[in-house]
């Protein structure tokens, strides 16, 4: 199993969520498919480093989600200084600390929150 950013990154590349994110979310993902793309195609064999990544992003699948996760997995191994621009690109998104609710499908009720500090009552 890939590490937990290198799976977050993945999931986040391949989500077809993008049009529900803030612009600024929507700039860092963009950018970050951008620098991931550069990156694979800088290296040697990367032809099949980018065809992940263009899978992950056209089926969104678990299994292509995966696949990329493992690659970025080996490729933040070996470059520790491309994982920490990434981590900045993927921080100026908001992404720790904002909240995204997402809901598809009917319901009768929805309730979609963040912090709650003290008691909370639903009737």
């Amino acid at each position: 199993m890939a590490d937990a950013f290198a799976v977050t990154i993945a999931a986040n590349v391949a989500a077809k969520v993008a049009d529900t994110l803030t612009d600024q979310a929507q700039r860092a993902i963009a950018e970050i498919v951008r620098k991931l793309r550069a990156k694979f195609r800088s290296q040697p064999g990367g032809a099949g480093e980018v065809a992940v990544l263009d899978a992950a992003i056209t089926t969104g699948d678990i299994p292509a989600v995966e696949s990329l996760a493992r690659v970025l997995e080996q490729l933040f191994a070996a470059d520790q200084g491309f994982q920490e621009e990434i981590q900045a690109l993927w921080d100026s998104a908001g992404a720790d600390d904002g909240v995204t609710n997402i809901f598809h499908g009917k319901a009768d009720k929805v309730i979609m929150m963040r912090d709650v500090h003290g008691d909370l009552t639903i009737n």
